[in-house]
């Protein structure tokens, strides 16, 4: 079995483009960060604390799946980077690739928080974090192809972890 792309999904401040870079640096995969895919407008529209909507997160899930699926049919695999969610939001996503793999980092809101107020380099303030946490819409196995990994295990862990996973999966 060839190993799935994979998305790295959770709130701001779960780890996501941490871990994913372990990942797929670990394992030589073509790194796919959705941050670099939202429009100037999205990233003002966040920088000035407003979460965003539904219509906001369309183009920029629909760039998303572009890129997927032009990864796809290059042979890459990619690991990738996208908060994800709600399950129409991976929905969307899998438009590029159905067979995409979610991984989400979960953990302790007091502990995202923590994460989020020492960031300096980002446009996501910590105020949108109750919004976002407000709709996460956790995936539900089997319909969907995810495992839930603790934020409180340091990014190498759980990059490893997710190495022996998939090498149990595709045993």
């Amino acid at each position: 079995m060839a190993h799935p792309n994979v998305v790295f999904m959770g709130v701001a401040g779960s780890g996501k483009s941490t871990v994913a870079m372990h990942y797929a640096k670990g394992r030589g995969f073509a790194f796919v960060e959705a941050d670099d895919f939202h429009p100037p407008a999205n990233v003002a529209k966040m920088k000035s604390g407003q979460p965003l909507t539904d219509e906001d997160r369309a183009g920029w899930l629909s760039a998303m799946a572009r890129r997927i699926a032009e990864g796809k049919a290059r042979g890459e695999t990619m690991v990738i980077t996208c908060s994800a969610l709600k399950r129409a939001y991976r929905d969307a996503l899998r438009q590029g690739d159905p067979a995409l793999f979610f991984v989400l980092l979960d953990g302790p809101e007091a502990l995202l928080a923590q994460r989020l107020a020492a960031r300096t380099d980002h446009f996501m303030p910590p105020s949108l974090l109750a919004s976002q946490l407000a709709i996460l819409e956790r995936p539900a196995p089997p319909s969907e192809k995810a495992v839930t990994l603790p934020i409180t295990l340091p990014p190498a862990q759980l990059a490893d972890i997710l190495r022996l996973f998939f090498e149990k999966l595709s045993a």
